[in-house]
């Protein structure tokens, strides 16, 4: 999951300036101003093709038989219990209600005031008032830059006006300038287009779409025709399957402590540094929080205890990255070392004999979001000290030819199984929020031509394969030309690529792929897994999936899968958790199988029922009871983010499906419609 505070601080803070009337510097007359400094990166010589490819299957299945969740027509035998879950959790969750504002309103609230654009930001809504901001705060740094100011210069306007406007509070406002200021100045110093272009790229379509000739790239395909689309049949009922567990987003703070402030003004509370709870039910509560708190260890230790309790047939894990807890303007490298490296060490311990997979996420870097490309070669800049770490401690559970990949930028394939591959892709060069891509985003670390190279590879060998990640990359914090490009690489590919796994969002959802030349035919399913962490107003999660296991005619798809949670307020109010199925696909969404062409049908059934889509809603929130209602426009979001494996691409991908829902309900437009219809949104109301 990504927190956006830190270069919205920046740029938000500098915009404050401008407005006010109070310049960074005062010029001072006859005074030389320094040109830019034209910088281009050196070139990337790398050959993909002469790095060790694993060609020996890694994974020794365990021979479990597992029991799959029943099927749609089988629901009736476990309905008594789910009413008896339902009436239970109603009393409870009705003794007090959310008292959170609608997001309409709050936006109303905030529309006229500077923190509108600190609320979009960290939620993935955006409009015009934060592009402005950008626009306004990149256009005056690099004035300043260009007239000689030194980031010392900078950083300490930055922090005054910071702390004087009460954006944030004073340790906030200093975190954030020490850690991010020096990052910012040294790219913005050495790109050459404008505010307009650097806006357009980070914040995305609410910034409109600025062509921009030093980000526009395409991947080159090996010369061989694309295999004939087949229709995809459903797995063979019955057949062998694997048992996988995602876990995804754990965000362990190992400052969270029991009773402290949950109601501080930081964008991470729950803390012993927040001093205690100023208000009756404001205290932190044993199980973890609902406000902007992260997970607790014990909250951890009893999850991953239950799940090796629950589920001990599990043959692998997919792990999908943010280990490192929400503060981000006071991490080290040093402690985000030692957060890997325990849960590490607590994930061997847990599940000793059980492979695990991992991918990199975006909060596992010094400052979060940071991560250069290999041609940022100096000590102080460079990315080693992470991709080291992570090479040394997922050694234990990944073979030793996938070290080069993983030292260089954190992505590997590996054999699972004859015939059965997972490609591990690191998606922070995807992440709109690395401000090293604005010095070149054109195929960072070569990893989309070294993808093609493996999934040309499996296509020759007959190898399915499986993705996996962090980011979506359908996610408004995936760069638009990137997604681009992956997504035609899942199109090329179709027949080889079998199923994607994501996390980041801290939300229960998926993203369906489709054929670029006929948006009505589906290509591909991406999954994105719940969040262990319930930052914030979110219940507790995780995944398990059933895949096409090892038979003649597998197909590698996922055959269903199963959100498991923790009901925090329960928690919490009587003391220890229960972990509980909330659902499975196939029977809750009464679907045949899980292919593609299965899931576009339900967005289709999301679109024209509403019943549907209600359901949807509440897996969404993992069964919050702080989830609130979901209007028209809310509708449309999350049924369009369904629709979206490609990014910032909203138009082409989801004007039939905002059409057909206008068209089921043709009332006058509200004042709230008129709003949200005023701002250009991106994909997900919350990604932190």
């Amino acid at each position: 999951m990504i927190i956006r505070i830190p270069w919205l601080l920046l740029l938000a803070t500098v915009f404050i300036m401008t407005i006010s009337g109070n310049p960074l510097f005062l010029q001072q007359s006859g005074r030389n101003i320094k040109p830019v400094i034209r910088w281009r990166p050196p070139m990337d010589t790398w050959n993909w093709t002469e790095t060790p490819r694993n060609d020996e299957p890694f994974f020794i299945p365990s021979n479990f038989t597992h029991k799959l969740p029943p099927s749609a027509n089988e629901t009736e035998l476990i309905a008594h219990m789910a009413a008896l879950k339902r009436n239970y959790s109603r009393l409870l969750w009705d003794s007090d209600k959310s008292s959170n504002l609608p997001l309409f309103v709050d936006k109303a609230l905030k529309l006229l005031n500077l923190k509108q654009v600190y609320y979009e930001v960290e939620h993935s809504v955006m409009s015009k008032v934060s592009c402005t901001a950008c626009k306004a705060g990149a256009g005056l740094l690099q004035h300043y830059m260009r007239l000689g100011k030194s980031k010392e210069e900078i950083n300490k306007m930055i922090y005054q006006f910071c702390v004087s406007l009460n954006i944030q509070s004073a340790r906030v406002c200093e975190g954030i300038t020490r850690l991010f200021g020096s990052e910012v100045v040294y790219v913005l110093k050495r790109i050459t287009i404008g505010p307009n272009e650097i806006c357009s790229f980070v914040i995305g379509d609410a910034c409109g779409d600025v062509y921009n000739p030093y980000h526009e790239w395409e991947v080159a395909f090996p010369p061989v025709p694309k295999p004939q689309a087949k229709a995809l049949e459903p797995p063979i009922e019955k057949a062998p399957t694997f048992k996988v567990l995602q876990i995804s987003d754990t965000h362990f703070d190992p400052y969270y402590a029991e009773g402290a402030n949950a109601e501080c003004n930081e964008p991470l509370c729950c803390r012993a540094s927040n001093g205690p709870a100023l208000t009756p039910g404001g205290g932190a509560g044993r199980w973890g929080d609902y406000r902007k708190c992260d997970t607790p260890k014990r909250t951890i230790d009893h999850m991953l205890k239950n799940i090796a309790d629950t589920h001990t047939d599990i043959d692998y894990i997919l792990w999908t990255g943010d280990l490192p807890p929400h503060d981000v303007w006071n991490q080290t490298k040093e402690e985000n070392l030692k957060v890997l490296q325990e849960t590490v060490a607590q994930m061997s311990d847990m599940f000793p004999g059980v492979p695990i997979f991992p991918a990199l996420g975006n909060h596992e870097s010094s400052p979060v979001n940071s991560f250069p490309p290999p041609y940022i070669s100096s000590p102080e800049s460079n990315i080693a000290w992470l991709y080291n770490e992570l090479d040394a401690q997922w050694r234990r559970w990944l073979p030793a030819g996938v070290s080069h990949t993983v030292r260089r930028g954190a992505f590997y394939s590996v054999l699972v199984r004859p015939g059965f591959r997972i490609i591990s892709l690191n998606m922070n060069y995807c992440n709109n929020k690395n401000w090293w891509l604005l010095l070149n985003s054109t195929d960072p670390a070569t990893e989309l031509q070294w993808l093609i190279y493996e999934l040309q590879s499996a296509e020759f060998s007959g190898e399915k394969v499986h993705i996996i990640g962090h980011i979506p990359p359908g996610h408004s914090d995936c760069l638009k030309v990137w997604s681009r490009n992956y997504y035609a690489i899942v199109n090329r590919y179709e027949a080889t690529i079998t199923a994607q796994f994501f996390g980041h969002t801290h939300y229960d959802e998926f993203e369906v792929f489709y054929d670029p030349n006929d948006l009505g035919r589906a290509t591909s399913i991406a999954y994105v897994g719940p969040s262990v962490s319930p930052y914030y107003d979110l219940n507790l999660g995780y995944r398990i999936y059933y895949v096409d296991g090892d038979h003649d005619a597998t197909t590698r798809l996922v055959v269903d899968h199963e959100t498991w949670i923790m009901n925090l307020k329960e928690a919490n109010l009587f003391g220890y958790p229960i972990w509980y199925k909330l659902y499975s696909a196939r029977s809750a969404y009464m679907m045949p199988s899980l292919r593609p062409q299965d899931w576009d049908a339900f967005i289709d059934d999301m679109t024209s029922k509403e019943d549907v889509f209600n359901l949807y809603h509440k897996h969404y929130w993992k069964n919050s009871p702080r989830r609130g209602t979901c209007d028209g426009e809310c509708r449309k979001r999350l049924i369009c983010d369904a629709r979206s494996g490609r990014s910032h691409d909203r138009r082409a991908l989801c004007v039939h499906i905002e059409a057909r829902i206008d068209g089921a309900a043709p009332a006058p437009q509200t004042w709230r419609a008129w709003l949200y219809n005023g701002l250009s949104v991106s994909p997900s109301v919350q990604q932190v």
